[in-house]
């Protein structure tokens, strides 16, 4: 019976003790402001980044979500802008693939998108393909945001 209490202290001690949860290699919990994007379509490249509007994608351990909206407080209803979403996202190594579960344009929504992601100082790069068929969009983005701090 001597024995068995330091053994069973030891037990206790040892299953009490919470393992930490492994984080993704790739620090991408945050938030994150977008400060340059464009798209490829066929052989063409243009920036789709619009100065008048702010965007943010919050990051945590299962899902994102993004928000962007214009600088002038929806003032000027010809330049109003709202539009935010969301979902689960998984990563592994570097490939970050969102499911688009929530969108205020429903024809999104259940969409899959996988990125290549890469983080440089406080600037995070995410690239790849944005596919709707069914909306006809077959295209590759490419999205710079810098951490909110």
């Amino acid at each position: 019976m001597k024995n068995l209490i330091p053994f069973l202290i030891a037990f206790l001690l040892f299953a009490s003790c919470e393992t930490k949860k492994e984080t993704t290699a790739i620090p991408l919990i945050g938030t994150w402001r977008l400060i340059s994007a464009e798209t490829t379509e066929k052989d063409s490249t243009f920036s789709t980044f619009n100065p008048k509007t702010k965007m943010i994608k919050i990051i945590n351990d299962t899902h994102f979500a993004f928000f962007n909206h214009d600088l002038n407080n929806g003032k000027d209803s010809t330049a109003a802008v709202f539009f935010g979403g969301g979902g689960k996202y998984t990563l592994k190594d570097s490939v970050y693939t969102e499911n688009l579960e929530y969108f205020n344009n429903r024809q999104w929504e259940n969409g899959k998108f996988e990125f290549v992601v890469k983080i440089k100082n406080d600037t995070l790069t995410q690239k790849g393909i944005e596919k709707v068929e069914k909306l006809g969009i077959n295209r590759i983005i490419t999205e710079k945001y810098v951490r909110e701090k």
